[in-house]
C-alpha cells in the first residue's frame, strides 16, 4: 500500500485532502508544519495558519478519519527560507511573494525530505491544481484547477519533475462548494472555517511594521520625486511602497499619482502617472520549466504576472539564464521580485522571478 503524508493546516482544504486520500485506499498519515510562533511575530491567531487552535483542528479531522497525526518543527527552515527572503526583498527594492517560497523550499523541499526519511511515497496538499503524466513528452505535467476561480498552479510553477511524481492534489477537480459539502458530511470541525487570508505571518497586510518590528530596524524616510527628479515630498521608509501603489502616500497631489520604481542608493521613490505604469516586456531569473525541458527558440505562451491576473498573451525567449516575455499588450504594474507563470492552455510551462 502506498504511504502519504497529509500537509494539514487546520484548514478544510487539506482535511479534505485527506479524507480523499484515505477514501483512495493510500495509507495516510496527517502532519501540521509548526513554522513559527504567534507570540514571536507578534500576532493573534485569526486568519493565520499554524497557530495552536489550527493544530487542534488538525487533530481533530486526523482523529476523526483514523490516521496517525504528527507536527513537525520548521520554524528554523521557515525563519530562514520564508520569512528572510521576504525581508531581504523588500530591502533590496523587490515585492516578494513569500506563498511560492514556503511551497517551494517547505512543503516540497523540507517536507519531502521528511516523507523520504520515512519510506513515504506521497506529500499530499490541498492546493487547488493537478498533476497528470503525459506519455507523449515523458513527463509530469502541472495543470490548473478545474476551478478557474480557486486555481493555485501560479504559486506552484517551481515544482520539478521528481517533486511532482511524489505529490499529490486531491482537490484539483472540485470547486470550494463540493469541498465544503465533503467536509460537512464528515462532521469535520473546520467545516465551515474561512480561508486563510494575505501573508500567514502577516495577517493585517502591514508588511512594514511587521518588518520593522521582526528585525528592530528604522528604515530611513526620504524623498518622493517625479519622474524628472522634482521632489514631491517625504517618504516613510523605502519597504512601506510597491509598483503601483497609489494609496498612503500622503501627498496632497493636483493628479493621482502611483509609485513607478524605488530608488535604493538615493532613497527615493520615484511617483509618475497612470500609463506610465505600462510595459511590454519583462526578464525573469531563477527559471523553472515543467512541460518543457527548455527554450531554444522563442515560444508562444500566455503569461500571467501576479496572482490574481488573467493570463495574457506573450513570446517568451531565453536570453543566457534569463528568460525574455515580451506582451502582445502593455501591462501594468509589473513588479521586481513576483514571479511570471508562463502557460500553454491550462497547462503550466513553467516560471521565474521578475527582474
Amino acid at each position: 500500500m502506498k504511504k502519504a503524508l497529509i500537509a494539514m493546516s487546520g484548514g478544510v482544504d487539506s482535511s479534505v485532502a485527506a479524507f480523499l486520500i484515505k477514501q483512495q485506499g493510500l495509507d495516510a498519515t496527517g502532519v501540521t508544519m509548526k513554522l513559527y510562533d504567534n507570540e514571536d511575530i507578534g500576532i493573534a491567531r485569526e486568519n493565520t495558519c499554524c497557530s495552536d487552535d489550527d493544530i487542534a483542528d488538525a487533530r481533530a479531522v486526523c482523529a476523526r478519519l483514523s490516521i496517525p497525526y504528527y507536527v513537525f518543527n520548521f520554524r528554523d527552515d521557515f525563519n530562514t527560507e520564508v520569512i528572510d527572503r521576504f525581508i531581504k526583498a523588500y530591502e533590496n527594492g523587490s515585492t516578494p511573494n513569500p506563498c511560492i517560497d514556503c511551497n517551494r523550499y517547505i512543503k516540497f523541499e523540507r517536507l519531502m525530505r521528511r516523507m523520504a526519511e520515512l519510506n513515504m511515497d506521497y506529500v499530499v496538499t490541498g492546493h487547488y491544481a493537478r498533476i497528470e503524466y503525459d506519455e507523449e513528452r515523458k513527463r509530469y505535467l502541472l495543470k490548473k484547477a478545474l476551478d478557474d476561480k480557486k486555481d493555485q498552479s501560479y504559486v506552484l510553477y517551481s515544482l520539478t519533475q521528481e517533486q511532482l511524481s511524489h505529490t499529490l492534489f486531491p482537490l484539483g477537480s472540485l470547486n470550494k462548494d463540493e469541498v465544503r459539502k465533503i467536509a460537512e458530511e464528515n462532521g469535520f470541525v473546520n467545516a465551515k472555517k474561512h480561508d486563510s487570508q494575505d501573508i500567514c505571518f502577516v495577517p493585517d497586510g502591514k508588511y512594514a511594521e511587521f518588518i520593522e518590528g521582526y528585525t528592530g530596524k528604522k528604515y530611513e524616510c526620504g524623498d518622493f520625486v517625479d519622474r524628472d527628479g522634482k521632489r514631491l515630498g517625504e517618504h516613510k521608509g523605502i519597504i512601506r511602497y510597491t509598483i503601483g501603489q497609489r494609496k498612503g502616500l500622503g501627498l496632497a497631489l493636483p493628479a493621482p499619482m502611483y509609485v513607478l520604481e524605488k530608488d535604493l542608493n538615493n532613497n527615493k521613490v520615484v511617483l509618475g502617472f497612470n500609463d506610465d505604469l505600462f510595459t511590454k516586456e519583462l526578464y525573469a531569473e531563477d527559471i523553472n520549466f515543467i512541460s518543457i525541458k527548455e527554450i531554444n527558440e522563442p515560444i508562444r505562451v500566455s503569461a500571467k504576472v501576479r496572482y490574481n491576473q488573467k493570463e495574457q498573451p506573450a513570446t517568451v525567449e531565453r536570453d543566457g539564464d534569463r528568460l525574455h516575455i515580451v506582451f502582445d499588450e502593455p501591462q501594468r504594474a509589473i513588479c521586481k521580485g513576483q514571479a511570471v507563470v508562463l502557460y500553454d492552455g491550462d497547462i503550466v510551462v513553467g516560471g521565474g522571478k521578475i527582474m
